[in-house]
């Protein structure tokens, strides 16, 4: 169930009916959640549910024992996150493993939506126990936090510290915040539906199936697509999510600030998947690798292998490991200048840093794109090569589908807010009209189906 589809509107208008009349009953409010959210899940592959609902017993299990104090505390972290990778490890890797020893398990393993997530949840409930950032929850809280449907299967990754204390008081919606979680879920619905959908079906997916038939033209063009077309994707799932929890009573915190502004690949990261990239640096970089709280070749290591890390995440393939090696390696070499520059030597322009670091991250994107490393080096030749093709691909209509995606990076940040409170005066009739226009021209211009979210897969 896609979240810009008639069958999910559906859902949610119930759900969030119920979830107005339960706002003082907060027991039934967190139940008739967490049911909503295994329906949810249920219509992707009922299967998987008992997976979600085993997951969050044993991290709710884990963090009660380490709470406690009974035994050695580190010993029980290390079981309870040895379980969760565990079963990430067996889903997502096996295959890929099984392949390299030259046996075809792959076939046979079906990866459950949005594993990473949910998996990604649960460590950092039992980490933010032992760390006593997070007190333990009710094992009713702990499996909404896990099984929350608008984050479930492609985030943000909401820390615990953020979203269980919201779970004790009743929804507040004032009309501001409603009419901007209502401008995020159409803003997303037109990145996904029309902008990421037509980038992909009419350029992005023809030419990266087959670059070898397409001009080297065609191929840099289908580069850029494929960076506008991840962008509006993700961050529309995003944007949708949180206005959906925004109208539920949630609060989530945003996962995209105009990450093609940044003007170094740091400045990236702290732009593109907030909650992933601050999960891994918190966790990862820090928590296990020591961040730069030593000396400076440890420092870039923990940098590499927190990418790399990274890039396996997403999946199991060289392709991935690659992506992430390349971002780390930049990362690297941004830190080492950051160092050797010297003081006499100026600055690089900001913008001048934002067009490097986008293209060093659309490079990377091809790698990302292609399901094989032949795949992407025929693709890069191709790029190179510089020949000619046929009638260009690319049609008037999708490169101002391209520009209209760029263009989001170049507004301003208050966009939303700006527009709810513009939206929070006019009555009511006046915004369902406005809405309704909205959704009919995205019926109008949309393609023939909605693709499922990029980031379902990871």
């Amino acid at each position: 169930m896609l979240f810009p589809t008639l069958g999910f509107h559906v859902f949610f208008l119930a759900v969030f009916a119920l979830n107005r009349l339960m706002a003082r009953a907060r027991d039934w409010r967190v139940i008739m959640l967490l049911l909503a959210s295994w329906l949810f899940y249920g219509l992707w592959d009922a299967r998987f549910v008992a997976l979600l609902i085993a997951s969050s017993g044993w991290n709710w299990l884990f963090a009660r024992i380490i709470a406690a104090g009974h035994g050695p505390r580190l010993a029980w972290l290390w079981l309870a996150i040895l379980g969760n990778l565990g079963v990430l490890g067996w889903f997502k890797y096996a295959g890929f493993l099984a392949d390299l020893a030259g046996m075809p398990l792959a076939q046979a393993i079906i990866l459950p939506v949005g594993i990473s997530f949910f998996t990604f949840q649960g460590l950092s409930y039992v980490i933010d126990v032992y760390n006593g950032r997070t007190r333990p929850a009710r094992l009713l809280d702990l499996t909404l936090l896990m099984s929350f449907f608008p984050h479930l299967v492609a985030g943000p990754i909401v820390r615990p510290s953020h979203l269980l204390p919201q779970l004790r008081h009743p929804p507040r919606l004032g009309r501001q915040e409603a009419m901007a979680c209502l401008i995020l879920i159409l803003w997303g619905t037109v990145k996904k539906a029309v902008i990421a959908n037509d980038i992909s079906v009419h350029l992005v997916d023809p030419v990266f199936t087959d670059p070898a038939g397409h001009s080297s033209l065609e191929l840099v063009l289908a580069a850029y697509g494929y960076a506008v077309q991840i962008y509006c994707d993700f961050s529309a799932y995003t944007d949708m999510a949180i206005g959906l929890a925004g109208l539920l009573g949630f609060r989530f915190p945003r996962n995209f600030d105009q990450p093609y502004r940044a003007v170094s690949l740091q400045d990236f990261w702290r732009r593109w998947h907030i909650s992933l990239s601050s999960w891994l640096r918190d966790y990862l970089y820090i928590g296990a690798f020591g961040g730069s709280r030593q000396a400076l070749w440890r420092t870039c290591l923990a940098l590499f292998g927190t990418m790399v890390l990274g890039g396996l995440w997403h999946g199991a393939s060289w392709n991935f490991v690659i992506w992430g090696a390349l971002h780390g390696g930049v990362l690297v070499a941004e830190r080492l200048w950051q160092r050797a520059r010297p003081a006499t030597w100026p600055v690089l322009p900001a913008w001048a840093g934002t067009v490097i670091t986008f293209h060093i991250v659309a490079l990377g994107w091809i790698f990302f794109r292609c399901s094989e490393f032949s795949g992407a080096l025929a693709f890069l030749r191709g790029m190179a090569a510089g020949h000619a093709g046929g009638a260009p691909l690319a049609s008037g209509w999708i490169l101002a589908l391209m520009a209209l995606g760029m263009a989001c990076h170049f507004g301003p940040r208050d966009g939303v807010q700006r527009s709810a409170r513009a939206l929070a005066v006019m009555p009511g009739w006046a915004v369902g009209l406005i809405g309704t226009l909205v959704l009919l021209v995205i019926e109008g211009l949309r393609g023939g189906g909605i693709a499922p979210f990029i980031y379902f897969q990871f």
